[in-house]
């Protein structure tokens, strides 16, 4: 996936906002799999993916049904963007290893 900035963020949050709580992280997975996908379609072959543009978030996020983006301080909206970053910070930790491995 192409680095983020605010506008992938928003973007997806938008779809998420859109869909049922219960389904949104299920949703979000998905979103990640296709800008995913999208980003190696574009690594390989040097045009844009058939469906989910060039390999950004907001690429893949712009193909689903969103809702308007509300006000940072609409608690569902916040909800919506804390699941993305929570989702973002799960996939780029990796457990540290000691710099002295033992024997």
């Amino acid at each position: 996936m192409r680095p983020l900035g605010h506008g992938d963020v928003s973007a997806a949050a938008c779809v998420l906002l859109a869909a049922a709580p219960d389904s949104r992280p299920r949703l979000l997975a998905r979103l990640l799999a296709e800008a995913e996908t999208a980003d190696a379609y574009r690594l390989e072959t040097g045009r844009l993916h058939p469906l989910w543009g060039n390999g950004s978030l907001m690429g893949a996020a712009l193909t689903h049904e969103r809702a308007s983006e509300p006000a940072l301080d609409d608690p569902d909206y916040a909800a919506c963007m804390a699941l993305i970053f929570e989702a973002l910070i799960r996939r780029h930790r990796r457990p540290r290893q000691s710099a002295h491995p033992r024997p």
